[in-house]
């Protein structure tokens, strides 16, 4: 059985969905929180390479990332971060655009999407209407 990352279309279009990605976060409204909470942690320098090696591995493609010592959990990577429903959203409301963008078809566009609805949502770690920090 071929693995997501074969199904999305290999790495270059996982590669291509974290550009478009990004690019829509430091571009518009939406992602202006999603933007601030990055800056929180350990900036934005990292984060296309980060997230391209997390979902290869995710996605049941190469596994450097997850093979790194002190490699963490999704969970753990985000625990310093304060996330809300409504950014948890922005966040799904985004991928759902870069997605689309890059042209990835139903229906792995829908089993991709269900897959980032579970961990962003999994992620929620304030009330929401909390004060963006």
């Amino acid at each position: 059985m071929a693995s997501v990352v074969d199904r999305l279309g290999g790495e270059p279009v996982v590669r291509a969905l974290v550009e478009r990605f990004y690019d829509l976060v430091e571009t518009l409204p939406q992602g202006a929180q999603i933007l601030h909470l990055h800056f929180r942690g350990h900036g934005i320098s990292h984060v296309r390479t980060a997230q391209f090696e997390f979902l290869c591995a995710f996605f049941g493609g190469r596994r450097d990332y997850m093979e790194r010592p002190g490699a963490l959990s999704l969970k753990e990577q985000h625990l310093h971060v304060p996330i809300r429903p409504e950014d948890a959203e922005d966040w799904l409301a985004l991928m759902g655009q870069a997605l689309q963008d890059v042209g990835v078809a139903e229906p792995v566009r829908g089993q991709v999407f269900g897959a980032f609805q579970r961990a962003a949502r999994a992620l929620i770690n304030r009330e929401a209407g909390a004060v963006a920090e």
